[in-house]
């Protein structure tokens, strides 16, 4: 299941950069078609936006896989594992709550601006607030898993603090990880004696 969602992801990811491609091609050519040729885009401002939206909600599906929201876990990371899984299943279940609120909200919008029309591309203004509805619907998923890997006890107690404090921790924490993993893999002849790191 962890490499589907991570294949799923992947597939996230190079839908985000297509878009971002396609919004600085948009942009760019916009620009130079009105400074150099007094032309334009008639689309770029619309479809850009609209890519930036879904750029936006894409990536904090992504991000949400990774756990590279940042939070505080300055209280989480002191308790024994019994009070983080109780914190983790108490805030998944505040987030599914949210995402359902979201879901909900994003197809009430999209429902009413069905018929709606974008005043450039004429395309229906429902496709706006569909980006909600993808994400809810994917972030609920996610949240699903990781709440029932918590209540079978599949996590180890290092993931049950999925937030950092900051990005720069996170990479220590990656880095340290790292450098340990190196020097257990290092022959224990090659690695320098105590009285040498002194």
């Amino acid at each position: 299941m962890t490499q589907v969602l991570d294949g799923f992801c992947r597939v996230l990811e190079l839908l985000m950069a297509a878009a971002l491609a396609v919004m600085v091609v948009l942009v760019f050519g916009n620009v130079v078609l009105r400074y150099g040729f007094n032309s334009g885009i008639t689309v770029s401002e619309e479809v850009s936006r609209w890519l930036f939206v879904w750029l936006t909600f894409l990536g904090a599906i992504v991000a949400m896989r990774d756990h590279a929201h940042l939070g505080s876990d300055m209280l989480v990371s002191r308790l024994p594992v019994i009070g983080k899984k109780i914190c983790l299943v108490i805030g998944h279940l505040l987030m599914l709550y949210i995402t359902w609120l979201l879901f909900s909200g994003a197809l009430a919008q999209a429902r009413i601006n069905l018929d709606v029309q974008a005043p450039v591309t004429g395309a229906s203004m429902a496709i706006l607030y569909f980006a909600g509805i993808v994400f809810a619907v994917v972030a609920a998923l996610f949240l699903a898993y990781e709440l029932w890997l918590v209540l079978t006890g599949q996590l180890s107690d290092e993931e049950l603090v999925m937030v950092k404090e900051s990005e720069e921790q996170e990479e220590l924490e990656a880095l340290q990880a790292e450098l340990a993993r190196e020097h257990a893999e290092t022959p224990a002849h090659l690695q320098p004696s105590a009285g040498a790191q002194k």
